[in-house]
């Protein structure tokens, strides 16, 4: 029985117990963190000297045999920070290493849990992509280099744009280009990504670590809308005004090396070093070779990494590239360039520059709705991947906002067409004679007919993977209108012959005599178990 006494001691105690508690508890625990997000050691130390040179400062994390040690940085009023993105569940502990002593073998511990995320993107499959977690990403970007420099209500609008758009994948710049309203009236920009206001104050060997807390919000809440952000560190459009395009190679490198050990813990980053690199004129093909491998040193998750083109092409040979970011309208105006550059790379195409929809002036912005949407159609059929623009009143590569275009809904039916289609990606089929198809030799066939007009398509495929007896079923596609209006009939092949086959009775699809029509063929039933003889009148051979 509890008597008066024992009671009021309780009550006069229990505070300091619930504190003992907490001590003994929550705070002995190691923090729990979700596999590929990110986890962030946080010093104070004295900011003497210059520690946006002068520092060294790097964690290595362990568990087991697994090892990695990504570089800290300067964040400005004597905070120190080192990011790290686990890439497995577990218990992993870390140390510190610095040659200031107030950062050095500093330790701790924290606790990977599996989550939701699916990890960085990383090349598979030779020219496709894939999460860390094996889930396949098909890359349908689309282009806002200005938007982290917009204001917060013009940053919201276009988040709440790209919430219910079809892109996945987002080019922006890491610094501002250089235009007169951002030097005067509401869209004046307040924070340079180095300490000062114009090019008689800048100090190119401070950055301004508030400029990149507004630069790492803008990257989280693309995150957060699963889309991957092709940051663009080096870029031309200064017209000798601010000096960003004209910095030294040592003030490069160091801005290299801070925006990896900022950046790299995201796991939805992918490195451009440039946008139209050959106009950045001081700089040649070697200095990006350097910084190329400055990125892939220090990035401890291997980020993919590419930069985009003007008027000179980079080798895309290079071994720290991992992937084709091309600007060449060509390319995607005809069939056939895209397979010859996927065997020329043996990497994933990614075109992304192929002008814009809009009513621009310039003439990179003058397609129609019906145009890119046609050049996106004739990339993926191609085997590649195409990046989305749109330069109409609101201008939307320049600072996001809102699309008025036509050509992103079509773009987003696109996309659900590629992502319902072969998991290992869409491939030629038979890129020296059919260059307007793709997909799964035996499988899976996806023909674009572009701007022609068939009326027909007689029932014949690609010799390869194929044999006797296979059954095929087939879809006609507008893909302009976005209709998909299945073929009741089922089509069976024959014995196949040296190059192509036919249905077995030469069958023919009707096809509506509009331009841009698709036709998707997929093979349905058993594998049949033998392939005897073709029987008579169902081969379609080539000449030779």
């Amino acid at each position: 029985m509890t008597t008066p006494l024992i009671r009021r001691f309780a009550r006069l105690f229990a505070p300091l117990f619930a504190l003992l508690l907490i001590a003994c508890g929550p705070a002995a625990a190691a923090e729990r963190v979700e596999r590929w997000g990110m986890h962030e050691i946080v010093l104070k130390g004295k900011d003497a000297g210059n520690p946006f040179i002068d520092l060294e400062l790097t964690a290595t994390f362990k568990r087991g045999a697994e090892r990695y040690q990504p570089e800290g940085f300067y964040d400005g009023n004597g905070t120190y920070r080192v990011r790290f993105m686990p890439p497995s569940a577990g218990e992993w502990t870390w140390t510190t290493h610095s040659n200031h002593p107030d950062l050095d073998g500093k330790s701790g511990s924290l606790t990977v849990v599996e989550g939701t995320n699916k990890g960085p993107v990383r090349v598979a499959n030779v020219h496709h992509f894939a999460h860390a977690d094996g889930t396949p990403f098909r890359p349908f970007g689309t282009t806002i280099y200005e938007w982290a420099f917009q204001s917060e209500a013009k940053k919201r609008e276009t988040l709440a744009t790209l919430q219910k758009a079809p892109f996945n994948k987002a080019r922006m710049l890491a610094v501002p280009p250089w235009k007169p309203r951002y030097i005067d009236g509401p869209d004046k920009l307040t924070q340079f990504p180095f300490v000062g206001t114009s090019r008689d104050d800048f100090d190119f060997s401070r950055f301004n670590p508030a400029y990149f807390h507004s630069l790492e919000r803008d990257v989280k809440r693309l995150s957060d809308l699963g889309i991957q952000v092709d940051l663009i560190l080096f870029r031309p459009y200064d017209k000798g005004q601010w000096g960003f395009d004209t910095t030294s190679d040592a003030v490069n490198q160091r801005f290299v090396r801070y925006m990896v050990a900022r950046f790299a813990a995201f796991q939805n980053i992918w490195w451009s070093l440039a946008n139209e690199n050959s106009y950045i004129r001081h700089l040649t093909d070697e200095d990006f070779d350097r910084y190329f491998q400055i990125v892939q040193r220090y990035d401890p998750y291997g980020h993919l990494r590419s930069i985009h083109n003007a008027d000179r092409i980079y080798d895309y040979n290079k071994p720290w590239v991992t992937h084709v970011s091309l600007q060449y309208y060509n390319a995607v105006k005809v069939f056939g360039v895209s397979p010859m550059l996927r065997d020329m790379y043996r990497k994933p195409i990614v075109h992304d520059e192929i002008n814009y929809e809009g009513n621009s002036p310039s003439r990179w912005g003058q397609l129609s709705g019906e145009e890119l949407t046609r050049r996106f159609w004739v990339a993926l059929v191609g085997g590649a991947y195409a990046t989305h623009g749109e330069v109409l009143e609101n201008g939307w590569i320049s600072g996001g906002g809102h699309l008025a275009g036509t050509s992103p809904e079509r773009i987003g039916f696109l996309r659900k067409i590629v992502e319902a289609g072969p998991k290992g990606g869409l491939a030629p089929i038979d890129q020296l004679f059919v260059m307007n198809a793709a997909g799964q030799a035996g499988e899976y066939y996806l023909y674009y007919f572009s701007d022609d007009k068939p009326t027909a398509f007689p029932f014949v495929l690609p010799v390869k993977e194929l044999r006797k007896g296979m059954k095929f079923k087939a879809d006609i596609i507008d893909t302009w209108n976005m209709t998909v209006t299945p073929v009741p009939e089922t089509f069976e092949i024959g014995e196949p012959p040296r190059y192509r086959v036919a249905d077995v009775k030469n069958r023919v699809i009707a096809l509506p005599g509009k331009p841009y029509m698709a036709l998707r063929i997929q093979r349905v039933g058993d594998m049949p178990k033998s392939a005897p003889k073709q029987a008579p009148g169902a081969i379609v051979e080539e000449e030779l």
